[in-house]
This record gives C-alpha cells, structure tokens and sequence, in this order.
C-alpha cells in the first residue's frame, strides 16, 4: 500500500525524513532526537512510527506541559528517556513595556534575522514586560549573545530554570459541526461564523495559516488534526472528522483558542 495516499503531496519530503529517522535508530539502536515540530509534524512521526511500536518508543516534549511546538524522540523500546535528552533551553529578557510594545511576530521576526531555521526555535511567550522562548540547546549560547534587540527593545537575554516558564495552559472550546467538505473555505466560515466570500478573501489575501504556513488555495483540503490561524480572529483546529451523513456532508469537529 502506498504510504503517501494517506497525506498531502507537499508533507512526502517530510514523510521520507521521518522514515530514514526510524530506519537509523532501528538500524544503529541509537535514539534519535528531532527539532521542533509543529503539531501536524507530531501527528505524522506519531502515525508512522507507531507501527513499530513493539521495537520502538516515541516521546516528546516541548519545555512545558503546555508546549505546542515539541521535539520528539524516537529510540529503541527499553531506553530510558529523561528531560535532559530533550536538550531544551529556556532563555528570559526583560523589556520595558511602558516604552515598547512587543507580539510574538516581534519575537520571531528578531529570531529568525539571526539566520537560525524556524525548526530550533520552540514556543515563544510575551507579556508583561517578559520575553520567553525555548531554543534547541545546541544554540542557545548563539541566541543569547547575538539576539540583543527586538523591535526597539534593547534586550539580554539568559538561561533560567525551565519550570520557570511563563506559557499560559490553552482554553480550547470544543464544538460539533456539519460541512459540505473539507475544503479551508468551508470550514473557516464555519469556525469563525463568516460568509464564505469573506472566508474567501481572507484566505487571497494571505491572511490564513494551516499548520502555521500560508495557505493560498481556497480549495485545500483540511485534514484530522489540521490547525488554524485567521489574522485577527484567533486559532483553531479541525480536532476529528467524524465521518459522512446521509447526504454526504462530513460531521466535524471543531476547537478555537479562546
């Protein structure tokens, strides 16, 4: 059976990552340790790796119970995995908030100026004149000495101690809806109660995500486990799809950040 029905075609190069990590510690019993994933790339190494969960064990963590960007590890069944293996670093600023105002974009946008991938950069947290993110330990010393500014905000950011971290427990609120299909536009009208016209434009102009990329195609497909971001109204997720009516529409269910 071919593995890549069951996914999109732009997630195969993924797809063939997540196989050759899976051959090499089957091969060398050698756990391997991944960068930060998003939640669909969670989702992927889960369903592809649990095949072999009887050689196999898969674990993750993010920093905090409350990560959504985690790193995972895949290692041979009877290895024991503790928080060091994670190689996750916690680094705090303080900002003068009286002065500056400070987003999450601000903090990402300054991160990824650096010429750091995306990938080693965990969950971020701002408020209240603090700015937390969690980073793959391998370059925590490189961000700590180099990332001195943000927006206007002079910076120093250090390592503190991980049960230090400040990210807020998510309040997602769970809802049962029915759709004509799975494709973004019909379910973002749903979600976030709009004419499909302006879940339309939203989505031209580049103002919608899926698994934090920008989707262009009204027509995309969502998947289970699939999340959302519309500029201005917050994230959601497709949680689970349920399965066809009589008259072919599809029972979801939906969750939106509150």
């Amino acid at each position: 059976m071919d593995i890549y029905q069951h996914f999109r075609k732009e997630e195969e190069p993924f797809i063939d990552q997540v196989f050759s990590w899976k051959e090499q510690v089957e091969r060398t019993y050698v756990a391997r340790l991944t960068d930060f994933l998003d939640p669909r790339e969670q989702q992927i190494v889960q369903m592809l790796v649990s095949e072999s969960k009887d050689e196999l064990q898969l674990a993750d963590s993010g920093g905090s119970p409350n990560s959504e960007r985690k790193r995972m590890i895949i290692a041979p069944y009877y290895e024991e995995i503790t928080s060091d293996h994670y190689q996750i670093t916690l680094l705090e600023a303080d900002y003068h908030e009286k002065f500056v105002t400070l987003t999450h974009r601000d903090v990402m946008g300054a991160f990824l100026s650096l010429g750091v991938k995306r990938e080693k950069l965990g969950d971020i947290f701002v408020s209240d004149g603090i700015v937390q993110i969690f980073v793959a330990s391998e370059i925590s010393n490189f961000v700590s000495m180099n990332l001195t500014s943000i927006k206007h905000a002079k910076i120093h950011l250090k390592e503190v101690d991980i049960e230090k971290a400040l990210l807020p427990k998510s309040n997602w609120v769970e809802s049962s809806k029915t759709v004509s299909s799975l494709r973004l536009d019909t379910v973002l009208k749903e979600i976030y109660r709009m004419s499909r016209k302006d879940a339309q434009t939203a989505i031209e102009k580049q103002l919608v995500k899926v698994n934090h990329k920008i989707v262009h195609d009204n027509k995309f497909p969502l998947e289970e486990g699939d999340l959302l971001s519309l500029r201005g109204k917050g994230r959601s997720k497709l949680v689970r799809i349920e399965g066809q009516t009589k008259k072919e529409k599809y029972r979801i269910i939906t969750a939106i950040l509150q």
